[in-house]
């Protein structure tokens, strides 16, 4: 009963700050709502049980990866015209974004088979993730890291001032 209370407080929250990141004007507001955003949904996976994922979600979403964005907004400094062309884009984006997730959504309804077990040698909570990232998924891994180093360069030099 109590999980279920739960599961209705963090979807709630999740879906109202997700709404507010939208809504809101000011884009350090936005991350801050997207923080919140997070932390609601690692609750939701602790709820399922995935400790790992719930601590994944908040150490490496809500910590470093919202820093990288909040360094991003405030060394831009975007003036309200570039705002306006960046939300149209953003907008453009959200709407694949949510056209695919959605597609993906109905294939798998079409092809789901319901079971009330779980799958055979699925241990919510254990290591195997961990296991399978840094053996299986070793290479790919190493490619979003590096892409990540190459963005936080990239933001650097898109903030330097012109010395003339």
């Amino acid at each position: 009963m109590m999980a279920d209370i739960l599961f209705y407080i963090f979807s709630a929250l999740a879906l109202i700050c997700g709404v507010m990141l939208l809504l809101s004007r000011n884009p350090v507001n936005s991350a801050m709502f997207l923080v919140l955003t997070i932390a609601s949904l690692a609750g939701l996976f602790v709820l399922l049980e995935a400790f790992f994922l719930a601590a994944i979600q908040i150490l490496v979403y809500a910590g470093a990866v919202m820093v990288l964005f909040l360094f991003v907004i405030m060394l831009l400094d975007l003036k309200a015209e570039e705002r306006r062309k960046f939300k149209i884009l953003a907008l453009v984006g959200a709407v694949v974004a949510v056209g695919t997730l959605l597609a993906i959504f109905f294939k798998s309804l079409g092809t789901a088979q319901l079971s009330a077990t779980a799958a055979p040698g699925f241990h919510a909570g254990t290591i195997e993730l961990g296991k399978l990232l840094f053996s299986q998924y070793l290479l790919p891994f190493e490619i979003v890291s590096v892409l990540l180093l190459v963005a936080m360069v990239g933001v650097i030099l898109l903030s330097k001032k012109d010395l003339k």
